[in-house]
C-alpha cells in the first residue's frame, strides 16, 4: 500500500487552502499513492472572527474532497475541519475519510482537546470553542484497517491502544503541532505510539507560520511498526510517499509478540 502525507501552510483564505490541498491530492495521486492524508484544519488556520461558518458532514467542505477522491480515484483523508457541533458556541474537530468512489468511509470527531497555559508563552484553551468526541473510529481502507486521531490525541497512549485492539495497523494523525513542542516531542510520540502498538504511524502536519501569531512545527511522517521513520517532510509545502510492508509488520508482530503479551 502507498500512502503519501501532504504537508501545507493553511491560512485565513479557505479558497486558497483548499486549492493548495487539491494540488497536494493531484500530485500523491501522480505518485500512485493508494491512500493520502491532509493536516489538521487543512481549510482555515487563522483567526476566529473571520473563520468560515462550520458545516455538517454534508457540506461544502464534505463535497471538495468528496470530489477529489472520486476524480483522483483515491482513498482521501481530508485532516479536519470545523463541524457543526453541539450548541451554538462549540464546534466538533472532525475528520472525514472517503473511499475511491467519493463515498463517506468514516468520521472521527478529536477527543482529546489542546488546554495549555504557559506563562508568558502559550494560552489555547481549545475547549473554549471546541466539544470534544465521544467515540473512537477505525476504518477498513480495502485490507488495511487504519485507527482515526487527530493531533493532540497523540499524547494520550491509551487512545492507540483501543484503535490497535479494535485491529488497526496504521495510525494517522493529522496535526497542527505547536513549534515549541514539536521540536522536543512530535518525532518522539509518534515513534512511541508505532513501537507500542506495533503499528504503522502516518502524521501529516502544518508547517510554518499561521495568523495569528501561530507556528506549526510540520516535519509530516511515516513510522513504521519498529519505530523506524521510514519518510520524513522538508520543511516545506509538499507530498511524502512512503509504501506500506505488510508482511514486515505482521514479521515484527510475531517476532516481538508484545501485543499478543498484554495482560491489562
Amino acid at each position: 500500500m502507498r500512502v503519501a502525507v501532504c504537508q501545507l501552510n493553511a491560512r485565513d483564505d479557505r479558497s486558497d487552502n483548499l486549492r493548495v490541498a487539491r494540488e497536494l491530492l493531484q500530485r500523491a495521486a501522480d505518485g500512485g499513492a493508494d491512500l493520502a492524508m491532509l493536516p489538521e484544519y487543512v481549510d482555515y488556520l487563522g483567526r476566529a472572527h473571520s473563520a468560515p461558518k462550520p458545516e455538517g458532514v454534508d457540506g461544502e467542505f464534505a463535497a471538495f474532497f468528496a470530489d477529489a477522491a472520486r476524480e483522483l480515484g483515491m482513498w482521501v483523508h481530508a485532516g479536519s475541519f470545523h463541524e457543526t457541533g453541539p450548541d451554538a458556541e462549540h464546534t466538533y474537530n472532525t475528520s472525514l475519510v472517503f473511499d475511491r468512489s467519493g463515498a463517506l468511509a468514516a468520521t472521527y470527531r478529536k477527543i482529546h482537546l489542546y488546554d495549555v497555559e504557559i506563562p508568558g508563552r502559550v494560552s489555547y484553551h481549545e475547549s473554549k470553542t471546541v466539544a470534544p468526541g465521544g467515540t473512537t473510529a477505525c476504518v477498513d481502507v480495502e485490507r488495511v484497517r487504519v485507527g482515526l486521531s487527530v493531533c493532540y490525541d497523540l499524547r494520550f497512549p491509551e487512545l492507540y491502544r483501543a484503535l490497535a485492539i479494535d485491529g488497526a495497523t496504521v495510525l494517522v494523525v493529522p496535526a497542527a503541532f505547536m513549534l515549541h513542542t514539536g521540536r522536543d516531542h512530535w518525532e518522539v510520540l509518534l515513534r512511541a505510539r508505532a513501537i507500542e502498538n506495533q503499528c504503522y504511524v502516518l502524521a501529516a502536519g502544518q508547517i510554518g507560520n499561521h495568523d495569528p501569531d501561530r507556528t506549526c512545527f510540520g516535519r509530516s511522517m511515516v513510522v513504521d511498526p519498529w519505530g523506524t521513520v521510514v519518510a520524513q517532510a522538508p520543511d516545506v509545502v509538499g507530498v511524502t510517499f512512503a509504501d506500506l510492508d505488510l508482511e514486515r509488520l505482521e514479521e515484527i508482530r510475531l517476532t516481538l509478540p508484545s501485543l499478543a503479551n498484554r495482560r491489562l
